[in-house]
């Protein structure tokens, strides 16, 4: 009489432990994922702060108003790792380079005129070619407006 019922008791409280552990693993489950999401955002963002950095330190589009030397050469692209490092390098490169320019007599008297002496002497001259006018039928041009 009251054995069966205490043996049914035990069998639902079993039950309940057991969803109750089902329950602990789920929410265990829960939190550990919302932490690895909130790492992963954590870390992009450090990435994206470095690289700003980074590109506020690029000074490599200088390099075409500075003048080149001949006996030094360059590594290909192919060749560059972009790491730190390299980085690094290029940065402390790049800043030399720079208060060279800005220290130079010529560039400090007239700046401008400077970078466009600099680009005449780099750049090759380009010829234009003034493209040929559309001609009809007969060899003369042809109007804009049309025939009137």
């Amino acid at each position: 009489m009251g054995k069966p019922s205490l043996r049914q008791d035990l069998s639902t409280k079993a039950d309940r432990k057991f969803e109750k552990k089902l329950d602990f693993y789920a929410k265990v489950r829960d939190t550990v994922s919302t932490l690895t999401t909130q790492k992963t955002i954590v870390k992009k963002k450090k990435l994206r702060s470095r690289q700003k950095k980074l590109k506020a330190y690029d000074l490599s589009a200088l390099t075409e108003f500075l003048p080149e030397l001949k006996g030094e050469e360059k590594p290909t692209p192919s060749d560059f790792k972009r790491n730190c490092k390299s980085m690094q390098k290029l940065i402390l490169k790049e800043g030399k380079q720079l208060t060279s320019v800005l220290n130079h007599p010529a560039f400090q008297s007239d700046a401008l005129d400077a970078i466009h002496q600099h680009l005449e002497r780099t750049q090759p001259a380009r010829e234009e070619e003034k493209p040929e006018k559309m001609k009809n039928k007969c060899g003369s041009k042809k109007r804009k407006g049309g025939s009137k």
